[in-house]
């Protein structure tokens, strides 16, 4: 597939999540809850997580702001839910490694499954944050139950 294709591939998978999102919707099952804001652009996601012992049983979000924000929070879902913890936060790694290479890496497509459709975005910093801000929300929120957790046990 030449890199035409594949760029036109990267949006279709974009604008597919940003129109069918995964996850959208806050649910009353949760363990923690962030709002974040990229004050550069005005995106905004209020998210929470729901854990079942290291397992991400739950992630449900509102998101409002550009479709790169909204179909990133879409990915994360699919690609947290279901994982442990730690698994998840091995995928997150993975994703903040290829937003802040400014495209300079080839990102690990066995590992990021639909995300790595966010490669070209890396391209442009302006918009790494937009990408981005899901996934930090989703790590907030998922530190902050560990925590809890951690202190309900002690």
């Amino acid at each position: 597939m030449n890199a035409a294709n594949v760029d036109a591939l990267y949006q279709e998978i974009i604008l597919d999540h940003y129109k069918n999102p995964q996850g959208e919707g806050l649910r009353d099952d949760f363990d923690t809850e962030v709002h974040h804001v990229n004050p550069t652009c005005g995106d905004e996601i209020t998210l929470r997580v729901d854990l079942d012992g290291d397992i991400v049983k739950d992630v449900s979000y509102a998101a409002e702001g550009c479709s790169i924000s909204q179909a990133s929070a879409s990915v994360m879902y699919e690609l947290v839910h279901g994982k442990t913890v730690a698994q998840a936060f091995a995928i997150l790694d993975e994703f903040h490694a290829m937003m802040q290479s400014k495209g300079q890496i080839e990102p690990n497509e066995d590992v990021l499954e639909d995300a790595i459709a966010f490669a070209g975005v890396a391209k442009f910093p302006a918009r790494v944050k937009c990408a981005l801000l899901g996934w930090m929300a989703w790590k907030d929120a998922t530190s902050a139950a560990l925590s809890l957790k951690e202190q309900e046990q002690s």
